[in-house]
């Protein structure tokens, strides 16, 4: 199983998968304000594409979102796509 580690200094932040310094797989987002944050990017090394890992790191963001009655913007291309099929997450997308 791998372990999904979190970490944000108040302006940005990541759900990541490996260590401190080198990451498999990360989601990393960006602080407007608040209430609301943007998700800049998704990045899953070779080696793990194909095992949900994206999608394990964008549910750690929502949980995270609901968690603490924020918003979501996905800039991030993935997360977008993620987010435009799936309407059990949206209760968090920023309209």
């Amino acid at each position: 199983m791998l372990e999904i580690k979190h970490q944000d200094n108040g302006k940005k932040g990541e759900f990541y998968i490996g260590e401190e310094n080198h990451h498999l797989a990360e989601m990393a987002y960006t602080w407007a304000g608040e209430t609301m944050l943007i998700i800049d990017h998704t990045t899953v090394e070779d080696e793990l594409r194909g095992q949900s890992v994206g999608r394990k790191l964008l549910d750690q963001v929502v949980d995270m979102a609901r968690q603490k009655n924020i918003q979501i913007i996905p800039l991030c291309p993935f997360a977008k796509s993620v987010f435009d099929k799936d309407p059990s997450i949206r209760d968090v997308l920023k309209s």
